[in-house]
This record gives C-alpha cells, sequence and structure tokens, in this order.
C-alpha cells in the first residue's frame, strides 16, 4: 500500500510491503489545499512508478478545501473508531481509476466552548499507540503544535498552540523582525539564547510583555542579533510549554529532528522526561488503520 500524509504544504509518501515496513519514501512541496479537479492528477504525478493500488490519506487533504472533506471524528476517539469511519473517495473517469483511495477523518475537541481540532495527526498518534500503548501525553510541534492526551488507547484531548506560526510572524514581519538577520530557511541556534528565552518565559509579565523585550535586549546591547532568532524561538516555545503543566512523564515528542531537539531541550531546561520519537509514526498509523 501506499501512505500518504498531505498536508497544507507538503506531501510525505511512503511505500509500504504487506507488514507494514517502509520500503521507500517521497516528499513533495505540494500543498493539499484549493487544488479542485486537478487534485488526483497531482497526486499520480507525485506518486509516478509506485502501481500499488491502495492508498489511504491523512491530513489537509481531507479538510474543507482540500480533495474530499472527512467529518471530523469526536474525542474520545479510538483507533478502531478511527478505521471505521475512514473515507472513500471515488476514482472513476481519473488517471487513479483502478485504485481504492481513502483519506482518515480529523479529530474534534469539543469538550469546552471553544473547539479545538487536528487533521494528520492522528494517525502518528495511532502510529505511537501501536508502539507505546501506556502513553498518556504527545507533544507534535509544528506550525501549530498540538498536545494530546490519551486515555486507555484513545484520544481523549486535544490543545492547539499556534507557535511555530507565531515564530514565523514575529520573525518576518513584526518590528522584532528588525532586530535579526535577514530570515533563512533554517536560523542558526544558539542554545545560550534559546536558553535565556526558556528561562524569561516563566518570568513575571506574561508573552507580550515578554516579546517586547527581545527588542530592549538588543537596543542596551545585551542580546546579539545573531542570537535574537533563538531567544524568540526559547521565548514561545517556553510560554507553550509552561501552559500545559504539570506534565506527566514522560512526553512523547513527535515531529522533525530538528523542531524536536529545540522541545527537548525546553523539557529539559524545565525538568521534563521526553521521548522522541520521528515522523515515521504516520506511515505505521496509516498502515495499522487500513487494516
Amino acid at each position: 500500500m501506499i501512505a500518504i500524509d498531505w498536508g497544507s504544504s507538503s506531501l510525505r509518501a511512503w511505500r509500504l510491503d504487506a507488514n507494514g515496513a517502509i520500503v521507500d519514501t517521497r516528499r513533495a512541496d505540494l500543498g493539499a489545499l484549493g487544488h479542485g479537479a486537478a487534485t488526483p492528477a497531482l497526486l499520480a504525478d507525485a506518486l509516478q512508478g509506485w502501481d500499488d493500488t491502495e492508498l489511504l490519506l491523512c491530513g489537509m487533504v481531507g479538510a474543507r478545501g482540500g480533495w474530499s472533506e472527512a467529518p471530523y471524528l469526536p474525542c474520545p476517539a479510538t483507533p478502531a473508531a478511527l478505521a471505521q469511519a475512514l473515507q472513500e473517495i471515488p476514482t472513476r473517469h481519473t488517471v487513479l481509476e483502478g485504485r481504492r483511495v481513502r483519506v482518515v477523518p480529523g479529530v474534534c475537541d469539543g469538550a469546552d466552548a471553544v473547539p479545538d481540532v487536528m487533521r494528520g495527526e492522528e494517525t502518528q498518534i495511532v502510529g505511537l499507540l501501536r508502539r507505546q500503548p501506556d502513553a498518556t501525553l504527545a507533544c507534535l510541534p509544528g506550525t501549530h503544535s498540538k498536545w494530546v492526551s490519551l486515555e486507555a488507547g484513545a484520544i481523549a484531548a486535544v490543545r492547539t498552540a499556534m507557535t511555530g506560526e507565531s515564530y514565523a510572524l514575529y520573525r518576518q514581519h513584526s518590528m522584532l523582525a528588525r532586530s535579526m538577520p535577514p530570515a533563512r530557511d533554517q536560523d542558526a541556534f544558539d542554545g545560550e539564547a534559546f536558553a535565556a528565552g526558556v528561562r524569561r518565559s516563566g518570568e513575571p509579565g506574561g508573552l507580550l510583555q515578554h516579546l517586547f523585550g527581545l527588542r530592549t535586549l538588543g537596543l542596551f546591547d545585551r542580546l546579539a542579533p545573531a542570537q535574537a532568532p533563538s531567544y524568540l524561538s526559547g521565548l514561545l516555545i517556553g510560554h507553550e510549554v509552561r501552559a500545559r503543566m504539570p506534565l506527566p512523564a514522560p512526553v512523547h515528542l513527535i515531529g522533525s529532528p530538528a523542531l524536536g531537539a529545540r522541545y527537548r531541550r525546553a523539557f529539559d531546561l524545565l525538568g521534563i522526561d521526553s521521548v522522541p520519537h520521528d515522523e515515521d509514526l504516520a506511515a505505521s498509523g496509516l498502515y495499522q488503520l487500513s487494516r
């Protein structure tokens, strides 16, 4: 089968054997939203040369504005319930004719007055539960970081923090950006400045005051321009993590190695045990849901 995590900015695909082992992987800088009738052709082009007939997709491809909207499944959501709610997409009269294509629903937490949701991360959680059935909390850093509480093998609650998007906005489009070098794809990491940001997040004043402090530290030459991006990252991640404390141990950290390393550093500074997992958990989760 082919397992696909198709988000708002990129597509990741894994070719799996009959036992769920990864045979090959692909990645494309292709967002899932806004393609309409062209979506099947774009997907077929991304998978060119892979002739497997079973495709299972997750992520924003199943959102409103994606290929085919798959309704949210309410919490608590078990892997079995997600598997039963897979939505099949008709492929007649398209370049994907003859293939079975299904989409995983997102998960909705409506316990509070303001609901929370996730799409795509639920498959990584399924993969985590396959590996760690006793897990109780997972953190999935990203543009919109997800904190997922687990109870009795089910997704019990979802909380989202717009940390990655906030970093990008402040880093590139705010007054604070004037205190930093031009933005690059990946800013050089300064561990000392990052730790200072994490520590500052625990002091009085709140996030908005702390953000302005990044400017004043630069004005008085107490923070070098090259250090400012790492300080900003530590400040935002520190506030995100502190908002969730106290935390059960360990926190299962799922995501890219570079971003995951920053969260692990923040966890270490705050005395929180964590266990890292790679993004390929999505492939494991999609395989399990397809059975």
